[in-house]
């Protein structure tokens, strides 16, 4: 059974920092595209960066330069370190997991960042 699970969300004044992790069983984790997208309220879910299984990272022209995403192959976790966050980064954070057609969600973690 595979499962994705976020941890790592919180409240958060603006300008400070949260590093969210995503933690994957059931699947053979090196081989996935690993990403981190986010849904505010009233909102559609959307992309924020991805890591390929070499390492290889893009990320939303919004998040550049102030979140990082990173991976542990060996312990099967993808991180997002999240740097002067704003309030309008408030939103549900979710991992997934993509092999060729195939995409995995974890259930979430909430990030409310204050102004």
């Amino acid at each position: 059974q595979v499962q994705l699970v976020e941890s790592g969300g919180g409240l958060v004044q603006a300008g400070g920092s949260l590093r969210l992790s995503c933690s994957a069983s059931g699947i053979i984790y090196s081989s996935y595209l690993m990403g981190w997208y986010r849904q505010a309220p009233g909102k559609q879910r959307e992309f924020v960066a991805t890591s390929t299984s070499n390492g290889n990272t893009n990320y939303a022209d919004s998040v550049k330069g102030r979140f990082t995403i990173s991976r542990d192959n060996a312990k099967n976790t993808v991180y997002l370190q999240m740097n002067s966050l704003k309030p309008e980064d408030t939103a549900v954070y979710y991992c997934d997991a993509v092999f060729a057609s195939t995409t995995y969600w974890g259930r979430g973690t909430q990030v409310t960042v204050s102004s």
